[in-house]
């Protein structure tokens, strides 16, 4: 399986369990597994929204992948950048789709004038705040003291980075996107956690070798100690051979912080015997569903790909089309560097 297809596999199965968690967000572990057993629902269930929506999860996994795109296109244009700034101005404009105010400098490319995208699905308060400050993040400025969840969920696209020549890596790429809203160390740690993870997935390595090669970086960073107990433990429940049931994965966290996300989600791919029981697991829980099914979903499609998803589910998925698009624009820029599609380009994604 060659990367774009793991790509692609890793944005469509993110979206496919952020969609089947998002109905049971709110439901106790318990209720969910009165429903439907303890591998929780086949398939979207009804819930707030129609069967088969996205959250904000995959809302801001776009656009991260917008800012991205847009950043290697600055650099190829203009010279050195630093992505993050080019990251965040795109974050500002997912907020803008939440009713954000005043932004129209950075209102343009495609992906602002999707409808889909201006619905909201239980927006995380830490990202709104942050982002209605107008002012960027960092680990050595923070905003807040945030270790919340969505420096996890959002970061898949960052992993692309490992895939260029510019000399950026995914590590630091998701622990400064984590950053921009999330303020604590083990929240942008975690970020950063997932994203070298994924890009070792999309170059074929297992699991297990992703996790390695991430802790080696991790490691090496100060304030790690949160991160990295997190992820040993769901090496160690993974290891204990438990039958699959959400209870289990409620030992590892309920996802509500950074640090319990990635660790269900790494747990459940690295128990799961195939991509679709690996989602179910990692939404049997009660606690951030959504996020939880999100990020184990990003690594299980890498790891397995997108022929390994449900045909119904793809069917039912919200605005797989756009998905799916945002992975064909990511391989282009990133894996295929065809010449000139920086400038063929421009209109969708603009070097700023």
């Amino acid at each position: 399986m060659d990367v774009a297809t793991r790509l692609r596999g890793c944005l469509l199965a993110g979206a496919v369990g952020d969609a089947l968690g998002a109905p049971l967000e709110f439901l106790s572990g318990a209720e969910i597994r009165d429903r439907w057993g303890p591998l929780g629902p086949e398939g979207y269930v009804a819930g707030s929204w129609p069967p088969g929506s996205i959250t904000d999860d995959t809302q801001m996994t776009l656009f991260t992948a917008e800012g991205v795109i847009r950043a290697r296109t600055r650099i190829v244009l203009e010279g050195s950048v630093a992505p993050v700034g080019v990251v965040f101005h795109a974050y500002r404009r997912w907020y803008y789709t939440q009713g954000g105010m005043g932004l129209s400098e950075f209102l343009d490319g495609w992906l602002v004038e999707e409808e889909f995208l201006h619905r909201m699905r239980a927006p995380g308060n830490t990202c709104l705040s942050a982002l209605n400050t107008g002012r960027m993040g960092t680990p050595e400025h923070p905003l807040n003291d945030s270790k919340g969840c969505g420096t996890v969920m959002r970061i898949a696209p960052a992993a692309l980075w490992d895939h260029s020549p510019f000399g950026f890596n995914a590590f630091d790429e998701g622990v400064a996107y984590g950053a921009i809203t999330h303020g604590h160390p083990t929240g942008y740690l975690a970020g950063g956690f997932q994203a070298q993870v994924i890009a070792e997935l999309l170059r074929g390595a297992s699991l297990d070798e992703g996790m390695d090669a991430a802790e080696a970086l991790l490691r090496e960073r100060p304030n790690h100690a949160e991160t990295l107990a997190a992820v040993e433990k769901a090496r160690t429940e993974a290891a204990a051979g438990h039958s699959l049931s959400g209870e289990v994965v409620e030992r590892v966290g309920e996802g509500w912080i950074a640090e319990e996300a990635l660790a269900i989600g790494l747990y459940c791919a690295l128990v799961a015997p195939d991509l679709h029981t690996g989602l179910r697991l990692a939404v049997a829980h009660g606690g951030d569903s959504d996020s939880t099914g999100a990020v184990a979903g990003n690594l299980l499609g890498a790891i397995h790909g997108p022929d390994a998803i449900p045909q119904d589910l793809l069917e039912g998925l919200e605005a797989r089309d756009v998905i799916e698009q945002v992975a064909v624009d990511l391989a282009a820029h990133f894996l295929e560097q065809r010449e000139g599609i920086e400038e063929a380009d421009l209109e969708r994604y603009p070097a700023s």
